[in-house]
């Protein structure tokens, strides 16, 4: 049996000889755009032994079986040339006229894609090793499948790019808690790499599709939306890899848009997203949101988004950062008007570290259902395993963490991880929702003003003490 994974590190490590390549955002953009056709490629193929009349969205020139599965083939300075000015020109052009959403998801893919190799030689050594996978042997997608996961993680530590990828084990956690099902509409407005997606499409298909027919509807009704061009085509070639034929997925910005021109039609049951947090909104977007939520932090916005989104009765999980649990103005009033419509029901309180390398700031996995105003919010305060100091990415936090939490959920006592806050003391706080665990002693001593003054004037003294020394040693 071939080895998958030596296939992709020899696939990295020729890569790496070419010198228009630099760093692993590149190499993964790179290698992601080559994936993506032969995936294409093979998936047509066998939608042509289906269907009698499937024609490709890609015109015959251009597809990887008559320019790249040849081993013998065009390379070198031709297959470069090819690349460039008849290939990318060629899908980045394609006709969208006829509304064919294959062929919009293939041209908004290149739309933002680049051909960084400069050696047509080394890019013939490339195509060679991936045409040793076929994507239509369910063997070689899976194991792919794992590969790929993989491929996703490399992105965390590949520049800014970590804020696309959630750890598996949560969006597997937060997904079989709000336990999505056949013919309700899921929506991940920020899907990065398709994460949240893919686990919905395994819960569901695991649970509810038995035929071509229940695929369709599950192919109908998850959809995400991503406005940057390599997550966006990761996450095209993710779903496609889970047997979703045309994945439902927008090259767009999702708070590019008036919020009020949201209605019932969009409305959705289910949220799961990890909105970008910490970044700044594009200029002019928080003019889309009502005078009174109008701010720049874009998970703020992303918050405001989802509760419209949601229809009543829709139930959603959200990773959320401490700062968008505190805070007073703006973001006071948008968690008021989340506590008023929704009911939030639960906040799982994570350590620092789970989304390390990318980033470490504190983060929280909220659960909430619209409709209906919260009275009582149940905390769970999650600890890092035995013996563990800090996740890093070769500690990531595994799912099994979270079996006493699943064991807690339907019966809910409060005990050294677990407290609940009624609705009473958010209104007379500000509806600040940052409360700390009362079980646990709060580790930093609070000095008193004479202690503080106390420490100043000894390391003062200490300092010229030092110094005293010094100016001994030199004189």
């Amino acid at each position: 049996m071939k080895n998958i994974g030596n296939i992709i590190k020899t696939l990295q490590n020729i890569m790496r000889k070419d010198q228009g390549v630099s760093g692993d955002a590149q190499r993964i953009e790179q290698l992601g755009w080559m994936i993506t056709l032969k995936i294409i490629d093979d998936k047509d193929a066998e939608l042509e032994l289906i269907h009698d009349k499937y024609t490709s969205s890609i015109p015959s020139e251009l597809q990887w079986r008559n320019w790249a599965a040849d081993s013998e083939g065009i390379t070198g300075d031709a297959l470069k040339e090819f690349i460039d000015l008849k290939l990318f020109p060629g899908l980045k052009n394609l006709d969208v006229s006829a509304g064919n959403k294959r062929t919009l998801l293939i041209r908004d893919i290149f739309e933002g894609t680049n051909n960084y190799m400069k050696n047509g030689t080394i890019i013939r050594q490339v195509i060679n090793q991936l045409n040793q996978i076929d994507f239509n042997v369910s063997e070689d997608r899976h194991l792919f499948g794992d590969i790929y996961e993989s491929i996703l993680r490399d992105l965390q530590s590949a520049g800014n790019y970590g804020e696309f990828y959630t750890p598996r084990a949560i969006t597997e956690f937060m997904t079989d808690i709000i336990n999505p099902r056949l013919g309700e509409k899921v929506l991940d407005p920020a899907c990065g790499t398709g994460g949240f997606l893919t686990c919905a499409i395994e819960n569901i298909r695991k649970q509810d599709v038995r035929g071509v027919e229940d695929l369709k509807i599950l192919e109908e009704t998850i959809h995400g939306k991503e406005f940057k061009p390599l997550p966006f085509m990761l996450c095209v070639t993710n779903l496609i890899l889970h047997d979703i034929e045309v994945p439902n997925v927008d090259y767009t910005d999702s708070l590019n848009r008036e919020y009020t021109g949201i209605g019932k039609k969009e409305r959705v049951d289910i949220i799961l997203a990890n909105p970008p947090f910490g970044a700044s909104v594009a200029d002019g977007v928080q003019t889309n949101f009502p005078l009174n939520y109008r701010t720049t932090e874009s998970a703020d916005l992303f918050l405001l988004l989802m509760i419209r989104y949601l229809k009543d009765g829709g139930r959603a999980a959200i990773v959320l950062p401490d700062g968008s649990l505190t805070g007073d103005g703006v973001k006071s009033r948008i968690r008021q008007h989340w506590l008023e419509s929704c009911n939030l029901h639960t906040v799982v309180r994570l350590p620092n570290s789970v989304f390390q390398p990318y980033a470490s700031v504190a983060t929280n996995l909220l659960f909430f259902t619209k409709g209906e105003p919260t009275k009582e919010i149940w905390y769970w305060e999650h600890k890092l395993p035995e013996g563990v100091k800090a996740y890093s990415k070769t500690k990531p936090i595994q799912k099994s963490e979270f079996d006493d939490l699943k064991k807690w959920w339907d019966k809910r006592k409060e005990s050294e991880q677990a407290w609940k806050v009624p609705i009473k003391t958010l209104e007379e706080n500000g509806f600040n929702l940052d409360i700390k665990n009362p079980h646990i002693a709060e580790e930093e001593h609070t000095y008193s003003s004479k202690e503080l003054l106390s420490m100043l004037h000894d390391s003062f003294r200490k300092s010229d003490e030092l110094l005293d020394n010094l100016m001994k040693e030199l004189g």
